[in-house]
């Protein structure tokens, strides 16, 4: 679908506890004190045409091209007619109910850097690159880590609340916290419980700490504080595993904002209704879109 001729619809916050897919008859069902920092606001709400009759992977499909760890490998994403279609634009964000789509790009204990490729035409999954030559982490990352669709981390646009860095123009960052490993492309119905604000040789470069609604201890945890109850130690695991991965390639160790600390679920919330708002600027070509791929 042309970036030229989607339809981005924009509702205000919902309070149903069952809503009915976009042009499908199956409905879905979706259950809804801290010392981090807060803020409420609504969410904007983008609608697009999907099925959710799963607990994750709605009606999309992968499709690999290439070998895996090639410099040719791509994960494509095809709807049920076997379209091309894209995982950042394509797939929704919000599925209701403070619930969000989170996409895999690298599975828990695993090092090949994979990511959407935001410049390529329908933006499949490949292990990045540099100076020619697949990347990889210098140890496995132990969450499975991916973005949030349909958002996007303005490079124009600074932060005042975390030293006025400007987004580093990707699509939000996930680390799903539960005990699967999944595989690159899933996509999963996440809550989001924390925030931690990555600065990345000065760009921001958010981390939104969320659990699938599949994962055992999907209903013990609703907010930062219920991570430190449940998950203990896995907070400060996450932001040292980000601070320090650069380091064994004679890199500085990245920083963070907002007090070194993870911010709540609200203030989650809010850097994802920010980064949609963005995103959806940014497909209506409100904003230049540079050498990004609107399709």
């Amino acid at each position: 679908m042309a970036a030229a001729v989607r339809v981005i619809a924009v509702a205000g916050h919902s309070t149903a506890t069952a809503s009915s897919c976009l042009l499908f008859k199956a409905p879905f069902a979706l259950k809804r004190g801290s010392n981090a920092l807060s803020f409420n606001k609504g969410r904007r709400l983008s609608k697009r045409l999907f099925s959710c009759n799963a607990i994750y992977n709605p009606q999309f499909q992968t499709k690999q091209e290439g070998q895996p760890e090639t410099l040719d490998y791509r994960v494509f994403f095809e709807d049920t007619s076997g379209k091309k279609i894209s995982p950042w634009h394509d797939v929704p964000l919000h599925l209701g109910d403070g619930v969000f789509s989170f996409i895999v790009e690298i599975p828990k204990e695993s090092s090949a850097k994979m990511e959407v490729a935001t410049d390529e035409l329908y933006t499949p999954i490949k292990q990045d690159t540099k100076k020619g030559k697949l990347r990889y982490y210098p140890y496995n990352i132990n969450w499975n880590y991916g973005l949030l669709p349909q958002t996007w981390e303005d490079p124009s646009l600074a932060n005042s609340e975390v030293e006025g860095a400007f987004g580093d123009n990707d699509p939000v960052d996930v680390v799903e916290i539960g005990e699967t490993r999944r595989k690159i492309g899933d996509i999963l119905k996440v809550k989001p419980l924390a925030a931690l604000a990555m600065i990345d040789e000065g760009e921001l470069d958010w981390k939104i700490v969320a659990i699938s609604l599949d994962d055992p201890r999907a209903s013990l945890v609703n907010d930062v504080d219920d991570v430190e109850k449940h998950f203990p130690g896995t907070l400060t695991a996450i932001r040292d595993w980000f601070r320090d991965y650069k380091i064994p390639d004679g890199k500085p160790a990245n920083k963070f904002g907002l007090g070194n600390k993870a911010a709540n679920k609200d203030y989650a919330l809010k850097v994802i209704a920010e980064t949609n708002e963005s995103w959806a600027k940014l497909v209506k070509r409100s904003i230049p879109a540079g050498e990004l791929s609107l399709l």
